[in-house]
C-alpha cells in the first residue's frame, strides 16, 4: 500500500509538472510592428523567432515615401502627421484576430522623441483587453522613454510592461529582454 502511495504521488507530481509546462506553452505571442525604412522590420523579425510569436506588420494604406519621411521638411507627410496628434493614418492588411493572443509586442522607430501616430491607429483598432502589451524601438538617437509615456497616457486600461530600445541589440541582448518582460 505504502509503494502504491508513493506511485501515485510521483504521477501526481510529474502530471502537474507537464499541465505547468503546457499552460505556459500555451501563451501565444504576437509580434506588431510599423517600419518605414526596414531597421524596425529586421528587429521586429528577430524579436518574433526569439519570443515564439507570430509577426505581423502594420502596414500604411498609403506606403510612405522617401520625401514623406524628410523630417527637416516641415511641409512633409511624417511631419504633418506627427505635429496632428489626432491623425491616424490608415492601415491594411489588419489582423483577423487578436483574441488569439495573450502577449503583443508593438514595434515602432522613434518619431519626434515618440511613436508614430500610425500605431495609435493600431493601438485602436483593436481590444487589447486581457493582453500584455509591450513597446519595442529602433531610432537614430532618440530614447524609447517618452514614447512609452505617451503610450501609457493614450491606452492607460491596458496591461504595460516596460519597453526597450533595441538598436543594435544582439540576438543575446533581445533574448535576455524577452525573458524579463516574460515573468
Amino acid at each position: 500500500m505504502k509503494k502504491f502511495v508513493m506511485i501515485m504521488a510521483a504521477m501526481l507530481a510529474v502530471s502537474l509538472s507537464v499541465c505547468s509546462q503546457t499552460n505556459k506553452a500555451k501563451t501565444k505571442v504576437l509580434v506588431a510592428y510599423f517600419s518605414a525604412s526596414g531597421v524596425t522590420r529586421g528587429v521586429a523579425k528577430q524579436l518574433s523567432e526569439l519570443a515564439g510569436g507570430t509577426l505581423h506588420e502594420i502596414k500604411p494604406e498609403q506606403p510612405y515615401t522617401d520625401a514623406d519621411l524628410d523630417w527637416r521638411n516641415k511641409q512633409s507627410r511624417s511631419s504633418v502627421e506627427m505635429q496632428d496628434k489626432s491623425s491616424r493614418p490608415a492601415i491594411t492588411d489588419k489582423l483577423a484576430n487578436l483574441k488569439g493572443y495573450d502577449v503583443v509586442y508593438v514595434g515602432f522607430p522613434i518619431w519626434w522623441n515618440t511613436c508614430p501616430t500610425i500605431v495609435n491607429t493600431f493601438m485602436e483598432s483593436y481590444d487589447f483587453k486581457g493582453k500584455t502589451v509591450i513597446p519595442f524601438a529602433t531610432s537614430g538617437g532618440s530614447s524609447i522613454k517618452q514614447a512609452c509615456e505617451d503610450l501609457k497616457a493614450a491606452y492607460p486600461k491596458l496591461s504595460w510592461k516596460e519597453g526597450k530600445l533595441l538598436n543594435r541589440a544582439s540576438k543575446k541582448d533581445i533574448e535576455e529582454w524577452v525573458k524579463t518582460v516574460s515573468k
